[in-house]
């Protein structure tokens, strides 16, 4: 009969090395590690209107918001009875704010 040691691997003999602690902070390679612009605080001096904008963009209740305008957004979610705020179509209707949404910029 042939010997099962050639065909699996076997493991080396090796001293135990001592276990490091878990509690160490992850490597981040020197990158600066900071929120993305949609969670960072509300100070970034945004009006009060922009932030409820934003709020928005972010909230997935209504649908996607890439690729269409803030507007369009609204529209389409109070067409499938996803009640949007009626405050957001009156700010994008009374106030000149950014059309596009959050995102357009980073994508």
């Amino acid at each position: 009969m042939s010997s099962v040691s050639g065909i699996y691997r076997q493991k080396k003999n090796t001293t135990a090395k001592s276990s490091k602690s878990s509690t160490k902070q992850p490597n981040h390679g020197g990158s600066v590690v900071s929120q993305p612009p949609s969670l960072s605080s509300h100070s970034d001096g945004y009006s009060e209107s922009e932030t409820k904008l934003r709020q928005f963009d972010m909230d997935m209740t209504y649908g996607p918001c890439i690729g269409m305008t803030r507007k369009k957004r609204w529209e389409r979610a109070q067409k499938f009875g996803m009640n949007p705020p009626i405050e957001i179509k009156m700010i994008l209707d009374k106030e000149k704010v950014q059309s596009g949404s959050l995102w357009d910029s980073c994508i």
